[in-house]
Formats: structure tokens, C-alpha cells, sequence
């Protein structure tokens, strides 16, 4: 509760003093997208200030400016919205795709404000994923320092040995990168297939099958079971809910510098 009042006392702070802030922060808390995409935004020469193409992502604004992201008009004080959908495969984790695939937008009716996905799930791995349109909210989540722990279930290939388990346990070369320790635990092995839960706190693209492919045990199916400690219950595949204040409040009470 105090968290909250103390960022609704700040955000009236901002209004009254016209705090000058970085473009790309501003256009976060407005809910065109994470900070980080934002910046991208401003780099590609999408975002204008008073008429202006502005491509540096230190630009500081007022809030005054007529500001703009491929022409349309960007004001703060919207809605802040947070959902938690249960993602089926066969769906990309964007707010668009160029190739006119299915996204995890088209999952979610009933909501007015512009929301995106918070970070990335394989358009062939199924499970949970975070949309919202608090850009401060999916940089807390997505930034590395915070170290926001994910779970995965996979399907694999054989069965992992001692060995196998170890290298996942204390990081791996995966071609392109060394990941960090990652936790692992067997639900169910046979010399065919094997079921096994991996609690990694990176992000890397399709990095859970990389490192199954690492130890020599391809991943069949993939599903992510839970995200920095909100799991889906009943929430059924490829339906969604509001995530609740307290999951709201235990992700910032865990993750954030509030």
C-alpha cells in the first residue's frame, strides 16, 4: 500500500513541477512499449517531439510536447493493466509479426489500452507469459540484474545423467553464450523420454532448448510453468487473467527499487 501511494505521490510531483525526464522513459510510462523497445523506437526515427524526428534516446522532455510515435500522439496517465496468459504454441510473443502469424495480442479481447508482451516465449513453447502497458513494470521484470527467475517444463529426449544434470546446474556453453547456474529437477525418466522441470533467471532466445541440445537430449515439448513466483493455477492454455494486486505488489516487493 505505502509503495503505491508513495508512486501516485511522485507521479502528481512530476505533473506539478514538469519534471524534465528521458524521452524514452516518458514514452514507457505512457504504455507504448518497455523502455528498452522505446529506445529502439527513437533510434529508427519513429518517435517525434513537437514535429520533430528526435532519434536520440537521452532527449529529455518535459511532457508538454506534442509528442509522437509513428504519428500518433502519445499522452501519460493511462490505465495500467497487467495480465497473465496462458500461452498454446503456434503464437509469437509480439504485438505484430511481419509474416502475419498469430500473436499473443490476438488471445486477449475486452482490453482498450495498447499492451505487449513482457519479454519473449518460442513461438513452439507453450506456457506463461506477462503482457502490460507499465513500460517500468516490463523493464523490472526484463532487466538481468533483477535475476526474475522462470520455470520450465520439457519434454526431452533420453534420460539426463549425473553429468548432464551438473553442466545444466552450473552453466554451459551454448554456442554464442555461457549461461548461468540453472536448477534442475527430474519428475519422470525412462530411457525414451524423460520429464524434467529447469528454473532459469535469463532470457535468452530459445536458450531451454539450447542447453538440452547442449547435453544431447533434444527438447520435444516445452511449457513455462511459472514466472518469478506466479504460477497458472486454473488458468486453462491459450485463456488469460488480470494478475492481482498482491502478485502486482509481491513482483515489485521482490524485483523492483520501489
Amino acid at each position: 500500500m505505502d509503495c503505491f501511494y508513495t508512486i501516485r505521490k511522485i507521479s502528481r510531483t512530476y505533473e506539478r513541477k514538469r519534471t524534465v525526464i528521458r524521452l524514452q522513459k516518458y514514452l514507457a510510462d505512457a504504455g507504448v512499449s518497455s523502455r528498452r523497445k522505446c529506445e529502439q523506437l527513437i533510434l529508427q526515427g519513429r518517435v517525434q517531439v513537437n514535429g520533430k524526428t528526435v532519434t536520440e534516446p537521452g532527449t529529455k522532455v518535459e511532457g508538454s510536447e506534442e509528442i509522437r510515435v509513428d504519428g500518433r500522439i502519445i499522452r501519460p496517465g493511462h490505465k495500467k493493466v497487467y495480465i497473465l496468459l496462458n500461452k498454446p504454441k503456434g503464437y509469437i510473443s509480439s504485438v505484430k509479426d511481419q509474416f502475419s502469424r498469430k500473436t499473443v495480442i490476438d488471445l486477449v479481447s475486452g482490453i482498450s489500452e495498447r499492451i505487449y508482451p513482457v519479454g519473449r516465449l518460442d513461438y513452439d513453447t507453450s506456457g506463461l507469459i506477462i503482457l502490460t502497458n507499465d513500460g517500468e513494470f516490463a523493464n523490472m521484470l526484463m532487466h538481468p540484474r533483477n535475476e526474475v527467475e522462470k520455470v520450465y517444463r520439457a519434454e526431452i529426449k533420453g534420460m539426463l545423467s549425473e553429468d548432464d544434470i551438473e553442466r545444466l546446474e552450473n552453466g554451459l556453453d551454448i554456442g554464442w553464450h555461457v549461461t548461468a547456474p540453472a536448477c534442475v529437477r527430474i519428475i519422470d525418466k525412462s530411457a525414451e523420454r524423460s520429464v524434467v522441470e529447469i528454473t532459469i533467471h535469463e532470457g535468452k532466445n530459445r536458450q531451454v532448448r539450447k542447453m538440452f541440445d547442449a547435453v544431447g537430449h533434444p527438447v520435444l515439448r516445452l511449457k513455462r510453468t511459472a514466472i518469478g513466483g506466479i504460477t497458472a493455477g486454473n488458468l486453462a492454455e491459450g485463456k488469460w487473467r488480470h494478475l492481482s494486486k498482491a502478485e502486482i505488489d509481491m513482483l515489485r516487493s521482490r524485483y523492483g527499487d520501489f
